[in-house]
């Protein structure tokens, strides 16, 4: 009897417990599953890298601090200067909390922190443990061991919020280095404004503001300088409200120090820091809700919301509460839309910007209008680093259904940069138009770092640029530009060599570029970031026409094999990390690539593919916090997003998206107000049948008004 009473206690507990779990994961925000450590590692590790490095290799160079999703302020801890977002998980001593990164070796502008006692301008940095820090959307934690003070950040869209705890609530001070960013600084100035004011500027390239407000009384602001270590530090009057927390809050600007205070006003001036941390998970949360997965493991969870929040952090907010921002001129003006940063294109163009539009149509727009405005202004619209990617952006947002911009005025600036010459054009446009491909320079001896045309990739990236702005053409009615660049997405076609069948650069003369090696990476020779294995794959626009340059089919696919198989020789090079076979996951040039199998009827040696990407490159090293290469702006991290969907912007131009192999067994996805909803029947690689609205779809494609009805696209596998 007493056993059987004994058993039904501990069934009914058992039950409570179970119960009690349901409840917890059924309460679980969604934010809860963002890490942002994740990124924020390097690997080490031969095997991971793909070679032994002999220093350290690149890393996603994401940042933990606080943001809200396309903000102007990112608050984040320096661990390293001059480093890719400034924070590396490695690092054991922090320099300051700094208010923009990015991840791109940029930005950190005003570096300020809370100290006490004595402080020594060329070694105030503090120790931490990982052990006692912590972050979440929009807030981050860290213990100072120098100072005994636990800080506490957190932010709206263009001010930042400080709290700092000191352990005995005496000697507070707060450190302001504004000799310091990622970039070279022009000039700065910081002076007291009033009893609890603070403002100043850093100059950079651009200028950046800001305005503080404190909760205790400032006594006055100390210059110290040591050699060319130069800071100052806000000296409080601690003789009141002494165990008080040392609050301030940020506001900045591009325009001005009273454009920066209007900020502060208008955003957090009159809330706590409670609230505002809040606010900025809330705004987290509804952002993230526009995709909601089930049916994955809790881990796959953490990754994928950990990258659909990353995603998210660029471009970023330069305009004011008030809509003022500084133009391409320099000049202050306010033309009624927020002014966003350039997006970095050569990356993002891929996946991120349609990831963008797709989730947040109103931002996308307003970028649409920030580059259309700087075209106007400029003559082109803006390149990021290599490509010339805007022509993939303005026209897939644009057949995608976002209409709110000036699109008229916006092609007219793209046909500029496809026929124009001039400062901001494509570099070798008229060799381009001429020839119908670009030379490679003669060079002999070639180094990794060697500069030259990188002209098998300009080739490539330009017809398929052309493909973009000649698709907008033909939407538009304008016939005679849409032949004109129709026929220049061939030019590619010209530098490929039958003979090795591989991608490979002519010199002016025609002759192929000799001696050839495909397995060896360069930066800017012949190939930008990549060889010729990872090269050759690039058609985006016209994979059947790739296709067709070999002798069939079988001996396409073989060679698409070999890619994968025929071993990395162990390169060391930045950018260029983790391999499978000679395909590079670490960076971006090959991202298309594992979908070529589809063009030859072998859909699922794709997926077997992006399974080994999508469950074994974004948790790297022993934390598992490591990604396999940079997130370059949210680009790998919106691989990973779409992807693990089933849905991915082969060519980001088209409206429409090839369909993959989930990882999740359900996703619903809000897209401009109506959900449509994914879902994967069975387990395996190969897709067996696809459904939408109960209707068989005929191809591995789905076009985007397909998904606006919101209706359910079914993938069955086996």
């Amino acid at each position: 009897m007493f056993g059987k009473i004994k058993t039904t206690i501990i069934l009914a507990l058992l039950a409570t417990v179970a119960g009690c779990a349901v409840q917890k994961d059924k309460n679980k925000r969604l934010t809860d599953y963002v890490n942002p450590f994740i990124g924020t590692t390097t690997l080490w590790d031969s095997i991971d890298l793909g070679y032994n490095p002999t220093r350290r290799a690149w890393g996603a160079e994401t940042f933990p601090g606080s943001s809200l999703p396309n903000s102007m302020v990112q608050v984040t801890p320096v661990t390293m200067w001059r480093s890719g977002s400034g924070y590396q998980y490695e690092d054991t001593i922090i320099h300051a909390f700094v208010h923009t990164s990015k991840g791109h070796w940029n930005l950190c502008y005003v570096p300020l922190i809370a100290v006490s006692g004595n402080v020594d301008p060329k070694s105030y940095y503090t120790g931490y443990s990982h052990d006692n820090e912590s972050a979440s959307p929009g807030y981050y934690q860290v213990y100072l061991k120098k100072y005994d003070i636990n800080a506490e950040v957190t932010s709206s869209l263009r001010c930042g919020y400080h709290k700092y705890t000191y352990k005995n609530g005496k000697g507070k001070k707060l450190l302001v280095d504004l000799s310091h960013s990622n970039e070279h600084i022009r000039s700065w100035n910081i002076e007291k404004s009033d009893d609890n004011v603070f403002s100043g500027y850093q100059q950079t390239g651009p200028t950046f503001y800001f305005y503080a407000v404190t909760n205790h009384k400032i006594k006055d602001i100390e210059s110290l300088k040591d050699g060319d270590a130069e800071v100052r530090i806000v000296n409080f009057i601690n003789n009141e409200n002494i165990n008080d927390p040392l609050e301030m809050k940020v506001g900045f600007s591009y325009v001005s120090v009273e454009n920066a205070k209007k900020n502060l006003e208008a955003e957090i001036l009159t809330k706590d820091f409670a609230q505002v941390r809040n606010e900025a998970s809330d705004t987290w949360e509804g952002l993230l809700s526009k995709i909601q997965v089930s049916g994955g493991t809790e881990e796959q969870k953490e990754t994928f919301y950990s990258a659909l929040y990353k995603a998210f952090l660029w471009p970023i907010l330069l305009s004011d509460v008030n809509g003022e921002y500084v133009d391409a001129k320099g000049e202050v003006v306010n033309k009624g839309f927020r002014y966003y940063s350039e997006p970095s294109f050569w990356d993002d163009y891929r996946n991120k910007l349609t990831l963008l539009g797709m989730v947040s149509p109103d931002v996308t727009a307003d970028v649409l209008k920030s580059i259309t405005d700087y075209g106007e202004i400029r003559g082109f619209m803006p390149r990021f680093f290599h490509g010339d990617h805007a022509s993939t952006f303005v026209t897939g947002s644009y057949l995608r259904g976002i209409r709110d911009f000036d699109v008229q005025h916006a092609y007219k600036i793209l046909l500029n940069n496809a026929f124009a010459e001039g400062e901001g054009s494509r570099p070798h446009i008229k060799e381009y138009m001429e020839r119908g491909w670009i030379s490679e320079m003669d060079i002999k001896d070639p180094k990794l770092e060697t500069v030259a045309k990188a002209a098998v990739t300009k080739t490539q990236e330009y017809a398929y640029d052309d493909y973009a702005t000649a698709l907008l053409a033909k939407e538009l009615g304008d016939m005679q530009n849409y032949e004109i660049l129709m026929k220049r997405t061939d030019s590619c076609k010209h530098l490929f060599d039958p003979t090795t069948q591989q991608m490979r650069p002519r010199l002016e003369n025609g002759e192929w570029v000799t001696p050839f090696d495909p397995k060896r990476p360069f930066y800017e020779y012949m190939y930008r970031e990549a060889n010729g294995w990872q090269s050759t794959f690039f058609a985006l626009h016209d994979p059947q026409g790739l296709i067709d340059l070999f002798p069939s089919k079988e001996a396409f696919e073989t060679k698409l094999d070999s890619l994968f198989t025929i071993p990395w020789e162990g390169y060391e090079a930045h950018n260029l990390t983790t391999f499978i076979g000679q395909y590079c996951h670490g960076n971006q040039p090959g991202h298309s690539i594992p979908y070529m199998y589809y063009f030859v009827d072998k859909q699922e040696k794709s997926q077997k593919i992006l399974n080994k990407i999508l469950n074994g490159y974004y948790r790297m090293g022993p934390e598992k916090l490591a990604y396999c290469g940079m997130d370059d702006a949210g680009e790998m991290s919106s691989w990973y997003v779409l992807n693990s969907i089933g849905l991915y912007t082969y060519s980001p131009a088209d409206p429409k998206y090839i369909i993959t192999v989930p990882l999740f067994d359900k996703t619903i996805f809000n897209l401009n107000g109506k959900d449509f909803t994914i879902k994967k029947k069975g387990n395996g690689e190969k897709i067996t049948n696809i459904t939408y609205d109960n209707e068989k779809v005929e191809s591995y494609f789905i076009t985007h008004d397909k998904l606006k009805e919101g209706k359910e696209l079914i993938i069955s596998v086996e």
